[in-house]
């Protein structure tokens, strides 16, 4: 367990340093007035008629008026929630949505693995396993669940913490999935299983998705930290990143559909 708590907080450490980094603000000052040109003889010219100032200023405050919306917009894609219990902070219903700083990277990634049901969810894996007596070398009792219990909860954060923001910020790709939301139910299934491997970049378009699978296999890899030896090493490692990627391909499924499924349980339409 001391394992699994240091592992935690180097990985929550980490993160909070490179999301101080990114989240810098910048400042403008679009009221400032142009200086006054005079002409050779030192009298001060005739003023112009061109609105290159007010322009500026208009230019500015739409900009600022955009950024604020698409704060909003973020704010409540990222309170998203499958009946109003199951998380859905990374999924975006827009196609050309901006991309994500290296602060909001961070955010998602914090706001994902302190939610209440990350730690609920890592319970009930944690009961399951202690039922079916997965990775035996825990053992039963009070001291086998809290060991099963740390173990899910930093695989979890560790995944979030690696697909969500490591590798997005170093690699420069968007985490979020998505969701196309038209076209005929195949087409819409096909889609879903792609973004598994498919990405947006940050700097447009779209790329093999590296973030998500490297992701997945480097937080198996560090789970032989804190696993039993006898579920250790290569083999193990590769299976479960694979098994890994399977529940996202399933995850991606339930992001591109629960909206159509939601509207047909409670006849709303949009």
């Amino acid at each position: 367990m001391r394992l699994i708590q240091a592992f935690l907080a180097a990985i929550l450490s980490f993160a909070l340093s490179a999301g101080a980094a990114g989240q810098t603000s910048t400042s403008g000052s679009p009221n400032q007035q142009p200086a006054t040109n005079s002409n050779a003889g030192g009298r001060q010219s005739a003023p112009k008629t061109a609105s290159g100032p007010s322009q500026e200023t208009g230019s500015s405050q739409a900009q600022q008026d955009q950024q604020k919306t698409e704060k909003e917009i973020q704010k409540q894609e990222q309170s998203q929630r499958i009946l109003g219990v199951i998380p859905q902070f990374s999924t975006t219903s827009r196609q050309n949505a901006p991309p994500l700083t290296t602060g909001q990277k961070f955010h998602l990634f914090e706001k994902s693995s302190l939610d209440p049901f990350t730690f609920v969810a890592a319970g009930f894996q944690a009961g399951l396993g202690q039922a079916t007596n997965e990775f035996p070398g825990y053992g039963q009792g009070a001291a086998g669940y809290g060991k099963r219990y740390g173990a899910s909860l930093a695989d979890q954060v560790s995944s979030n913490f690696f697909a969500n923001f490591f590798y997005p910020w170093l690699l420069k790709e968007d985490p979020r999935y998505f969701r196309l939301g038209q076209g005929s139910i195949k087409h819409r299934i096909v889609y879903s299983l792609a973004q598994e491997f498919v990405c947006h970049t940050d700097r447009g378009g779209q790329s093999f998705n590296w973030s998500n699978v490297l992701g997945a296999f480097t937080s198996g890899g560090l789970s032989n930290a804190y696993y039993p030896k006898t579920d250790r090493g290569l083999g193990l490692t590769v299976s479960r990143s694979s098994i890994a990627l399977l529940y996202g391909a399933a995850g991606g499924l339930v992001d591109e559909f629960w909206i159509d499924i939601h509207d047909k349980l409670f006849h709303k339409q949009r």
